[in-house]
């Protein structure tokens, strides 16, 4: 390991060993919620008029999240809640300013931001590490999600989950009651259990108002699991019957190749089954599993010399997902990339389906203290393409530590379960072992991650080594972040994500935060931000620096302004066209660049009906100039029908002999939410990086909970010249049924 990596380990486990005093910091005047056992049914018809309702204990007295974090809400909301052995019922009178309330779409899982909503979170093993999320709005529309990471950043949100559960919401002057049932096999708890931490928050876009029972601060995001209350059960819970889940598909899809030109069709039969293992484990099951409902992923402008990161969206992968991919560095160096499995290369290199024969996933907690993922997945054999069947293997481990913090052990197996004459023994199989610990301070002041993996691979160098971390200090005024990386030359992770190997990377970040008084403005905020690459095996040679500057201003009004100062610094190691033109002259290995380019970014009020985000940069791009444009308009007609226009331009000048180029991309999209059932959505994309011309045509019906019938239209062209590509019209049903 070389001696500067082991300066920066040592640095890092010395600053997280100090930082975890802040572990004993017990937050104060913590509220609390007692939660009362009935006898009585509860219907649910948005009138909270039963009498269990008038006994039970009140949630109330919201604060304010933004535009501050040091008033009582305005407008304020009041929880009760009541439970029997089977089901959760929640009550909530949520006050309004009057009738303008904003509900965008009517179409489930929907974002918080920009419309009004009241969401719950329940942290069920006061954990302050995960928790599931219920929420909904006037409409009656319903959300959940999956909350991992403490709820530090956006990244721990997880919106495909999907259970059943019931809402009605009902409008009255002044105010809307939404009341739910939430089946208590839905959470995953301790038999026996008295408490779980809890908190609210609520989005009112007429008060201008985002506000949350246990009070958090402004410089914390609002779904973070630091700032809860409890919530105490009159009588301890019992072990809660659970029902098996199956859910079987039929598919039939009709495609035509137009070079050369084909046609086929293809019928399949699959499905899933989720079996829960007590409170707090779930085993899911799938058989030829099919992904061809699951929204089209949006393109990316990719002008970089690394591949670019796009999440995942299958549901089988979703359910307790951070115990799989929340090891090593997110977007560099991440030992499981869930998307690996099932998509391979053909033998032009194109990034091809490579079929799931089938796969199993148990996950949970063992105890209140340690949580289990293991995942095995087969897939198939593509004799054409060269591609050998594999089998995928997965095993982590998190054991909690201090109040918030956890210690992890994560192995990644990929294994060649039928050698044939075009795998090379080198092939045959990569191992990756790993160990991260994640810090948490109780009140989230500091938070940071170090690990250690190592590589197995035949034939493989010594140099199989990827470690690094990072350590914040958040308060109020002031963020300070400081991490580092490392990854061998050797390091390899066939189920992962590695954006480059060779590197010895460190990134600093400082940002100040000003709250003016009696202002339009809510918010100044200063950053900079630093990042310098050496690389080792070619004697430390300083390959990439960064440095930007950037200042943003946040209005009242929830718009933004932020201005930026970027200045690079590359040394390639390869020949490179930054265009990304077929015949373009590249820029040569071994040389150097320095360049810097401004940006100026402007997002508009996102509760108005027209809205939109508008960037620009110019400046310097390696050795010539780039101006870059991109936009994002929306337009809606509530709650019915959303259309929104997402484009963005590249004009890239290099001097003579290398390429100049216009890169553009434009993405087009409609949505129809008919009903709360039935939706209907389009989407258009194209890139002329690559040629390409797309369309995504999805209707989906909801004719029963979780259970959908999709019919799908895929189009694609390539625009030069102009030609058809391929075509497919799929149709496929799903059904749930509780066993």
């Amino acid at each position: 390991m070389p001696r500067l990596l082991k300066n920066l380990t040592f640095l890092l486990l010395s600053m997280i060993c100090q930082s975890l005093v802040a572990q004993d910091n017990i937050q104060g005047n913590q509220k609390e919620i007692t939660v009362k056992w009935i006898e009585e049914e509860i219907e649910l018809d948005g009138a909270l008029n039963e009498a269990s309702w008038s006994t039970a204990e009140v949630a109330s007295e919201f604060w304010q999240h933004f535009p501050t974090d040091t008033l009582l809400s305005s407008s304020q909301t009041e929880i009760k809640m009541l439970f029997d052995k089977k089901y959760l019922y929640v009550g909530i009178k949520v006050y309004l300013q009057g009738d303008d309330y904003v509900v965008p779409s009517l179409k489930r899982d929907f974002r918080a931001r920009g419309n009004d909503n009241i969401t719950m979170m329940f942290d069920t093993y006061r954990d302050g590490t995960n928790a599931f999320m219920f929420g909904t709005n006037p409409e009656g529309v319903q959300r959940e999600a999956l909350i991992s990471g403490g709820g530090n950043s956006f990244k721990d949100f997880r919106s495909t989950w999907d259970v059943k559960w019931e809402n009605i919401s009902k409008v009255y002057d002044g105010y809307y009651i939404a009341e739910m049932k939430i089946p208590l096999a839905s959470f995953k708890f301790r038999d026996q259990e008295t408490q779980w931490r809890f908190t609210s928050y609520r989005f009112d876009t007429q008060s201008n108002q985002w506000s949350t029972w246990a009070n958090t601060p402004q410089n914390q995001i609002v779904m973070n699991l630091a700032f809860m209350g409890l919530m105490t059960f009159e009588k301890p819970l019992d072990k809660v019957k659970t029902q098996f889940a199956v859910i079987p598909y039929v598919s039939g899809n009709v495609s035509q190749e137009f070079d050369p030109s084909s046609t086929s069709t293809d019928f399949s039969i699959g499905g899933d089954a989720k079996i829960p293992i007590g409170n707090s484990l779930n085993l899911d099951l799938t058989v030829n599993p099919d992904f061809s409902q699951v929204e089209v992923d949006e393109l990316v402008i990719n002008l970089t010399r690394f591949e670019a990161f796009l999440p995942e969206k299958r549901q089988f992968f979703i359910d307790n997902a951070d115990l799989f991919s929340d090891f090593g560095n997110a977007t560099s160096a991440n030992p499981f990339f869930s998307r690996r499995i099932g998509i391979a290369k053909d033998l032009d290199d194109n990034n091809i389906e490579n079929s799931i024969i089938a796969g199993a996933r148990l996950s949970g907690k063992l105890n209140k203290n340690l949580r289990i993922g293991v995942l095995n997945i087969q897939t198939a054999e593509d004799a054409a393409n060269e591609i050998p069947t594999n089998n995928n293997t997965v095993v982590a481990l998190q054991q909690k530590v201090f109040k918030r913090s956890n210690i992890g052990f994560i192995f990644v197996n990929r294994q060649v379960t039928k050698m044939t004459d075009f795998v090379e023994d080198a092939e045959e199989f990569n191992r990756v072992l790993g160990l991260d610990f994640n810090l948490r301070s109780e009140d989230n002041k500091w938070t940071g991650k170090y690990y250690l993996h190592k590589s197995f691979t035949p034939e493989s160098g010594n140099k199989d080594l990827s470690s690094g971390g990072f350590l914040e200090y958040n308060t109020r005024d002031w963020k300070f972040n400081i991490g580092g990386i490392y990854v061998g030359d050797d390091f390899q992770s066939d189920l992962g994500f590695i954006r480059r190997n060779d590197i010895v990377t460190i990134n600093p970040v400082a940002t100040r935060i000003f709250y003016p008084a009696g202002s339009k403005i809510n918010t100044h905020t200063i950053e900079v931000r630093g990042s310098t690459t050496w690389s080792p095996d070619l004697d430390f040679k300083y390959t990439d620096g960064m440095v930007d500057v950037e200042y943003q201003i946040a209005f009242r009004n929830q718009s933004q302004i932020e201005m930026a100062l970027n200045h690079r610094y590359t040394y390639l190691l390869d020949d490179f066209d930054p265009t990304g033109s077929d015949d373009g002259i590249p820029l040569p290995a071994f040389s150097k660049y320095n360049y810097t380019k401004l940006d100026f970014t402007y997002q508009s009020d996102n509760r108005k009906d027209f809205l939109y985000e508008v960037r620009t940069d110019l400046g310097e791009f390696f050795n010539g100039y780039k101006y870059s444009l991109t936009s994002d308009f929306r337009y809606r007609v509530q709650p019915y029908f959303t259309a929104s226009f997402r484009s963005s331009f590249n004009y890239i000048d290099l001097p003579d002999p290398y390429p100049t180029e216009s890169v553009w991309f434009v993405g087009p999209k409609v949505e129809f939410t008919f009903t709360k059932n039935l939706f209907w959505s389009t989407f258009i994309q194209f890139n002329s990086l690559d040629e390409d011309f797309s369309i995504n045509s999805r209707l989906q019906w909801r004719f029963r909970p979780l259970s959908d019938l999709y019919v799908v239209y895929n189009d694609n062209y390539k625009t030069t010249p102009f030609s058809p590509g391929y075509r497919a019209l799929i149709v496929k049903f799903t059904y749930w049924i509780n066993i």
